[in-house]
């Protein structure tokens, strides 16, 4: 027997949209102040999170659905904001990761508790921030930056997503006699499902543009661009 998870969360769902709403225009507010008063935030690099986190909400929509409710395997989502990440540092990477789980969130809402909503969409997509650390890893080319940082993010996201999976089985919403005692398990395997997939394809991306020297042509025009702003 099935129960509709959308019926056990409806009440929440729509608290959450409006709180997320409110959010994304604070958020929008706070980035408007940082370009007019933030010496650590230059106009650039606000353009450039506007970019990327534009492609990145793109590429999230075209994707497949291994798994029921929720669990998409993107085209390749997270890069441009990967490389956001790389080039602007972890807190700028953090906010920009914030504001596409909001806006995935309220293009799709979907929750079950507060809790899955706070890591599901806050706290595995402001993992994008760990990407920030890649620059720092000693002598390593460039390519093996991006795949080491990629990982780390990717990591961070899988555990995320797996204790709000725990939550999500424990509340028995879905199999009305799920061992208790298999909660971890089974939201174990629903992880490993899909985020490998979209992990592997974000890096065989990255590597690609690496080994093209099309990154190196990315970064270069983005610190031009700054030095000019």
């Amino acid at each position: 027997m099935f129960y509709s998870l959308l019926e056990v969360s409806a009440e929440t769902t729509s608290l959450v949209a409006y709180i997320s709403l409110g959010a994304i225009a604070l958020t929008v507010l706070i980035a408007a102040a940082l370009c007019v008063w933030g010496k650590n935030f230059s106009s650039n690099e606000i353009a450039y999170a506007g970019v990327c986190l534009a492609a990145s909400f793109a590429l999230s929509f075209i994707k497949v659905t291994p798994v029921q409710y929720g669990g998409s395997i993107t085209l390749c989502s997270f890069v441009p904001l990967l490389i956001y990440a790389y080039k602007f540092g972890v807190v700028k990477g953090a906010a920009t990761g914030l504001l596409l789980g909001l806006f995935n969130f309220i293009s799709g809402p979907y929750i079950l508790t507060p809790l899955t909503f706070v890591l599901d969409y806050l706290l595995a997509f402001s993992s994008i921030a760990l990407m920030g650390f890649a620059p720092k890893f000693g002598k390593l080319p460039l390519s093996a930056k991006f795949v080491l940082g990629a990982t780390l993010v990717f990591v961070a996201r899988f555990l995320f997503h797996l204790v709000s999976g725990f939550i999500y089985f424990a509340q028995d919403a879905i199999w009305v006699d799920l061992p208790a005692e298999n909660m971890f398990l089974y939201s174990f395997v629903y992880q490993c499902v899909y985020i490998p997939a979209d992990c592997a394809l974000c890096i065989a991306a990255l590597v690609a543009l690496c080994k093209s020297r099309g990154m190196d042509r990315l970064l270069d025009t983005m610190s031009k661009s700054r030095d000019k702003s």
